[in-house]
This record gives C-alpha cells, structure tokens and sequence, in this order.
C-alpha cells in the first residue's frame, strides 16, 4: 500500500532564505541550517500510554531496524503520563540512537492519545491535527507508527513525501496533510506494516540477537545503525570484521578518533589486509603517522587491498615532503591496480618532484609572502584551482613565484617550513572552505592546514587570514576540542582575520571567546569580483546563448538525503522547459560532476553536452563563465566565479554556504533549494526572469559585485598598513 501525494502545506514549504531588506548580513539574526539549505526535517513517531507498552515498541523498533537497515531518522515516542521509568526508557534507547521521549501533554490532547485507539484517532482528523501536528511541530514529514504493529518492507517511499505525517493503523493507511481539510484512506494493497503475531514473533529477540542480524544483512547500512548495534557487539565478541566495517563508517563520518580506538580494541591478525588498511587510514588521519605506516605496510601484502594501502603510504610520503618516496609508493600501487585512483593522483602529483625537475625559481625571500592554499592538482576541482591565484590578485597583479612562496595546506607545517614562513614578509592563508574536517583530514589542527599549536605559535611575521570559510556540512561531525583549540590559536595570532561569508563569521564567531569577536571580520571571496581583479579585463560583448548547470556529488548523504529522485526528476523538467530558450549544458568542476549528465539520460532521456572544465586552465575558466548567458550551479564556486566575472546565476542549494553568499549580496532569490517540493517551476521561472531582461541582470551583477568590492578595497588598505607597504592592490575597474 503506497500513500498517494498530498496537497502542499504552507506551514512546511521549502524555505527561502530570508531577504536582508529588514537587516543587514551584519545584524540578522542567526538562520538555522534547515531553513538556508531547505532540507527536509523527517521523523517517525509512536505513541505510548505507559510501561506496559514499551514491549510492543521495542518489537516496533527492532523491526523498523531489520527492515529498513539504511534508515534511521529520528523517532519521536510520545508518553502519558508523568514519564516512563528509567529502565524503560534506556531499553529504548538502546535499540535506536536518535530517539527523543516526549510527553503527550495533559487536558483533551493527552486523553486523545491516552486512548491508545489509534483508529479512532487518526479518522479524526482534527484530534490528528490537534495532537501529532501540536506536539511534533518541528518536522517536515512524520511518519506514525502504531507500537501494535511491526515494520515488514521498505519505506522508502513514505521518506520521499514532501510534507505532512503519515499515519499507519491495523488495516489502513492515511496520508494527513497539516492545515488541509481532509485524509485520504487508502484501501487495498500491501502496506509494509504487520500486526499479526506471525509477523511480531520473528522480532522478539535480545539486544544481542538484534544486534548480530543486522550487522548479518546486506546493503549499506545506516551510519548510526551499525554504529550503534556494531559497537556494542564488538565489545562482546571482539570480531575483527565488524570492528572494520564501523571503524569505516566512523571514516566515513569523520570520526577518526572513534575509528582508531574501536580498531585499537581487536586483535587484528596480520594476514587480515582490510582491518590494517582501515586502521591506518583512521591513524593517519589524526597524525599518527608512524603508526599508520606500520598497519599500512601490513595492508599491503594482499593483493586486494595493496593499491588503496600504497596510495595511502604514498600520501603520507607527500604530507612530510618526502616526494621520492611518495613516488615509489604511488608506482607500487599502480603496478598492484594500474585503475586505481588514488594512485594514479599521488604519481602525477610527484611526478616533476622524481624526474628531478627544477623548482620555479623563486624572488628573494624579503620580497615574497608565503602562501598556505590548497593548490589543486592536475583534473582537480575548479573552483579550487583558481582560488589561490584570486587571493594573490588582491594583493597585487604579480601572482607568481617571485613575489609569493607557495606552501600547500595539507602537508605537514615543519620546522624547515617553518623556517621559511618566517623569512618571508608575511603568510597569507587561504582563501576556500579550509575549516572542513574530512578533506584531508589531520590531528595537528582538525582542518585542512596541518599546523602544530606549537609550530603555529612560533610564527613571528604577520599572519592573514583571507576569504576563508567555514565548510562543514548540516550535521557534519568534527574534532571540536581539538579544532576549538587551533582555531582561536589562529585568530590570536592574526594580523587579520577574513572570512568569506557572514555566516562562516556566525559560526567562527559563536567558538571563540567574545573578546576575539571582533577580530573575525567580512572579507568575501576574491573570485566574486574578479572582474575587478584581473588587468585588461573587459566584459564580452557578445555571450553565446548558454545556461551551464552545474550539480556536486560530494557527501551527496548530507547534500540530497531522501530527496535526490526529486531533484533530478524536477531538475529535467526546468531544463526541457529552459532547452527552448538556450543551449543547456553541464559543466563539471570535477570528474564527479559529470554524474548529472549520466543521471538525466539514464532516468529522463535528457542528454546535455558535457565541458570538463576540471582539465581548463584559470583564464579558460573565467572565459567560459564570462560568456555564458546564465549558470545554474550547486557548487560554491559555481555560483561565486560566474558571479565574478559578471553573470548572472541561480544556486541550486544544498550546503548552507550558497545561502549565505546569497544573503551577502542581498539577493535570495538567486537560489533555490535542491529540496523544494516545486523545484522544476520554481527554478524554470526564475531562470527565465534573468533570461528576458538579460541586460538588467548583467547590471544587478555588476551593482552587487560593486558593493563586495568596496569591502574588498578597504581590508586592502589596512593589509598594507600590516605589511608597511605602499604598493597598491588593482583599483578595480566601474561596471
């Protein structure tokens, strides 16, 4: 039995990112990440009278668990009555690792659900919307389970409606839409429910029954199911096996500490390659790197796990500069796998480094700032490849190796870099999103530069922070203490210290000490006025008539969760209605980019010209977005570089950075969310809003960028005055 759509709530549209007309980026108040990215808030519920109960809903929930083994939402257990005993409660939790509990409330709402008639409940409709929709009022979609009955298929396509609760009964399923006047029962069909004892009795287990049938299942599961029941099971049996796979999917979530201890608990035989090579990843990902060696050189004894362990010691070799080495390691790994791509990256990567190709020659060390930036290789992303050339503009138009020493953010910050920091006029750091904890992650600092606190503190020129972001995904995990600790020793430290958006400053801010507060200003990212920055530039005076989409697939769990069907399905519609008015064409920042195309041929027949512009070089980058007449992208620098360069763009919205950009410029609008219910109308409208009246779009880009480089011209000043210098940055050029 599958519930059939319902209408849209108003009380639950996807939000829109409030307009800065009533307050400024400076002053708004703080947005949450749900109502920026607009993604869906999902929960199941269940209602308890009291403890004679609880049996049923923990059968409920050892269900929904074998049953659904990639789901776990949150699950909200109403109760009567003052609350349920402290071992009822702890038996509940213990079978779910996101249960709330909440009282059911007193007067008529809590005697509604005190009758424990669940049928004659959810037919009226108004004690529903009365009870479920008063007292859960903070999701999106809340799916109500009876505890009289067990979970026994797929509910997926339940996790996919839009809005409103669904409720299952005994017999029948109702689909109740908050604030419409009506439910809609529907008959006949299989629903994935069970009340029959048949059904309960194959769920009647111990926590250690539940826990070894799950880990027993196929597929992926769920990061916090297998986490949760894994552990545990663990503990008890001390099975190498298991600890691997929830030590992979503590990596995977950026729990590298919880990784390495879990591993760290087990005997790991030697002749067992995978448990070594996941335990070397976790250890080198906190610094421990000798040790990960040992566990990596274990790995690399078995054929299977040979090339994954070789890119790894490899990548180690390259964080302590030791490129030879790098180069044999990534060699060894080719030869055990010549697919492998991360081996085929650590050998182009060191490959000039081996041949013993010259280094480009370098001005004198008092001429030059050191630079700390993610420098992008070869088929790298984009957006990250022009960054470091965007901040160096704005300190003037010679961007080489004469005026600037380039040091890499993820190799280790030593004492011989160290050294020469300190020769140097100055250290800028940035720009991008370096405060992220999973892209090359470390123990020394938990964000991408790979700084000692004590290393750090011993840095005795002007250190300048630039166009910096705060990165982290909506419910991404990090190494709070230990980043807590690196960010306010950076801030400390810093002559100045700039992030790219105001919400990064929200973020940055609500971490550090109020005395460090003020030392966090705007510095917005130098790509978004590159028409400024670069000498000679001159707008086009013809644009071909081009949309380029562009679509992320990194963390695509945290960027689309249940939503991703919807948004491709809605993504074909705009795109057949925009393909009458443009060329549509996909453009991919990196190789993984490329799988929208793949996507919408595949599901809806669409095929799109794909430009790989992960191979462009910095100027065909900005030549590309330049002449394009509208980019509909979802990364941030494919909406911040078109922008740069004077074009017009809709964000696709999936990480809260792109909001935020959005509201720096007082434009919104410009943006909509990968999970908005009407995504396909909404985005096809707008696009062609900026589409009819193209020459007034260009000038709205222009006013804006002006506004970001005023900004831009006076933290320039003051960078000069840190440096006692009087050479001056581009002036910029009148839009």
């Amino acid at each position: 039995m599958t519930p059939s759509p319902v209408p849209p709530s108003p009380a639950t549209a996807s939000p829109v990112p409030p307009s800065p007309a009533t307050a400024s980026p400076m002053t708004a108040s703080p947005m949450t990440a749900d109502s920026l990215t607009g993604k869906r808030r999902i929960a199941f519920a269940a209602f308890v009278v009291g403890d004679d109960d609880v049996p049923g809903l923990l059968t409920l929930l050892r269900s929904l668990a074998l049953s659904n083994p990639g789901v776990c939402e949150d699950f909200v257990v109403l109760h009567g009555g003052p609350g349920l005993p402290a071992a009822s409660a702890a038996r509940i939790h213990a079978l779910h690792p996101r249960v709330e509990l909440r009282p059911a409330g007193t007067g008529p709402r809590g005697d509604a659900f005190r009758t424990g008639d669940y049928a004659t409940v959810i037919r009226d409709y108004a004690t529903v919307i009365r009870d479920y929709a008063t007292v859960i009022r903070d999701y999106d979609t809340v799916i109500v389970l009876d505890p009289r009955t067990v979970v026994r298929g797929d509910l997926g396509a339940l996790l996919r409606l839009r809005e409103g609760a669904v409720a299952f009964t005994p017999g029948d399923t109702f689909v109740i839409q908050r604030d419409h006047a009506e439910t809609d029962p529907e008959p006949g069909g299989e629903a994935p429910i069970g009340d029959s004892q048949d059904d309960r009795s194959a769920y009647e287990l111990s926590d250690a029954e539940l826990h070894a049938a799950y880990l027993a299942l196929n597929g992926t599961p769920h990061h916090d199911l297998i986490v949760h029941y894994g552990t545990p099971h663990v503990a008890r049996t001390g099975d190498v096996e298991t600890a691997r796979r929830v030590a992979l999917a503590h990596i995977g979530a950026g729990e590298f500490q919880e990784a390495a201890d879990l591993l760290g608990s087990v005997r790991i035989p030697v002749n067992e390659a995978w448990p070594h090579e996941v335990f070397g990843h976790a250890l080198m990902s906190l610094s421990r790197y000798e040790e990960a060696e040992a566990q990596l050189l274990l790995a690399t004894a078995a054929p299977k796990r040979a090339a994954t362990a070789f890119a790894r010691l490899a990548q180690i070799a390259w964080i302590h500069g030791d490129d030879t080495t790098a180069q044999r390691h990534a060699m060894s790994g080719l030869s055990a796998d010549p697919t492998h791509r991360g081996a085929r990256q650590m050998q182009r990567r060191t490959t000039g480094a081996s041949a013993g190709l010259p280094n480009p020659r370098e001005g004198a060390a008092e001429d030059q700032l050191a630079h700390v930036a993610y420098y992008m290789p070869q088929q790298g992303n984009a957006g990250d490849k022009l960054l470091p050339e965007s901040v160096r503009l704005t300190f003037g138009p010679d961007t080489g190796p004469r005026r600037w020493h380039s040091i890499h953010a993820h190799r280790l910050f030593d004492e011989a870099a160290l050294e020469r920091v300190n020769a140097r006029r100055g250290l800028v750091i940035g720009g991008g999103g370096l405060f992220i904890p999973d892209t090359a992650p470390n123990g020394n600092s938990a964000w991408q530069w790979n700084v000692p606190d004590a290393l750090l503190d011993r840095i005795d020129v002007p250190v300048m922070v630039y166009a910096v972001g705060f990165n982290a995904f909506d419910g991404q995990s990090y190494r709070r203490e230990r980043f807590n600790a690196s960010l306010r020793r950076l801030v400390e430290r810093s002559a100045f210290f700039g992030l790219r958006n105001h919400g990064s400053i929200e973020k940055v801010r609500a971490l550090l000490p109020a005395d460090l507060h003020e030392k966090v200003r705007f510095q917005p990212c130098p790509t978004t006025v590159t028409r400024q920055l670069v000498d000679g530039w001159t707008d086009p005076a013809h644009r071909e008539n081009t949309i380029l989409v562009n679509a992320a697939y990194d963390r695509a769990g945290l960027r689309f969760g249940h939503d991703y069907g919807h948004f491709l399905a809605e993504l074909a519609k705009a795109i057949r209605a925009l393909g009458g008015h443009a060329e549509v064409k996909c453009v991919a920042h990196s190789v993984d980019d490329e799988r929208i195309a793949f996507d919408l041929r595949r599901e809806h027949g669409i095929s799109l010209p794909v430009i790989p512009m992960y191979d462009s070089g910095n100027d065909e980058i900005r030549d590309l977005y330049a002449r394009t007449k509208l980019v509909i992208g979802m990364r941030g620098h494919a909406g911040m570089i078109p922008f740069g360069c004077g074009t017009p763009i809709i964000s696709l919205i999936s990480h809260p950075k792109m909001a935020y950009f959005l509201s720096d410029i007082e434009r919104p609008e410009w943006g909509v969310s990968v999970h908005d219910k009407n995504l396909g109308a909404v985005l096809t409208e707008r696009a062609l809003g900026l589409l009819d009246d193209h020459a007034a779009s260009v000038a709205d880009v222009h006013g804006r960028q002006r506004e970001l480089w005023k900004v831009t011209q006076a933290n320039a000043a003051e960078l000069r005055a840190i440096l006692g210098t009087t050479a001056q940055t581009p002036e910029g050029r009148t839009a």
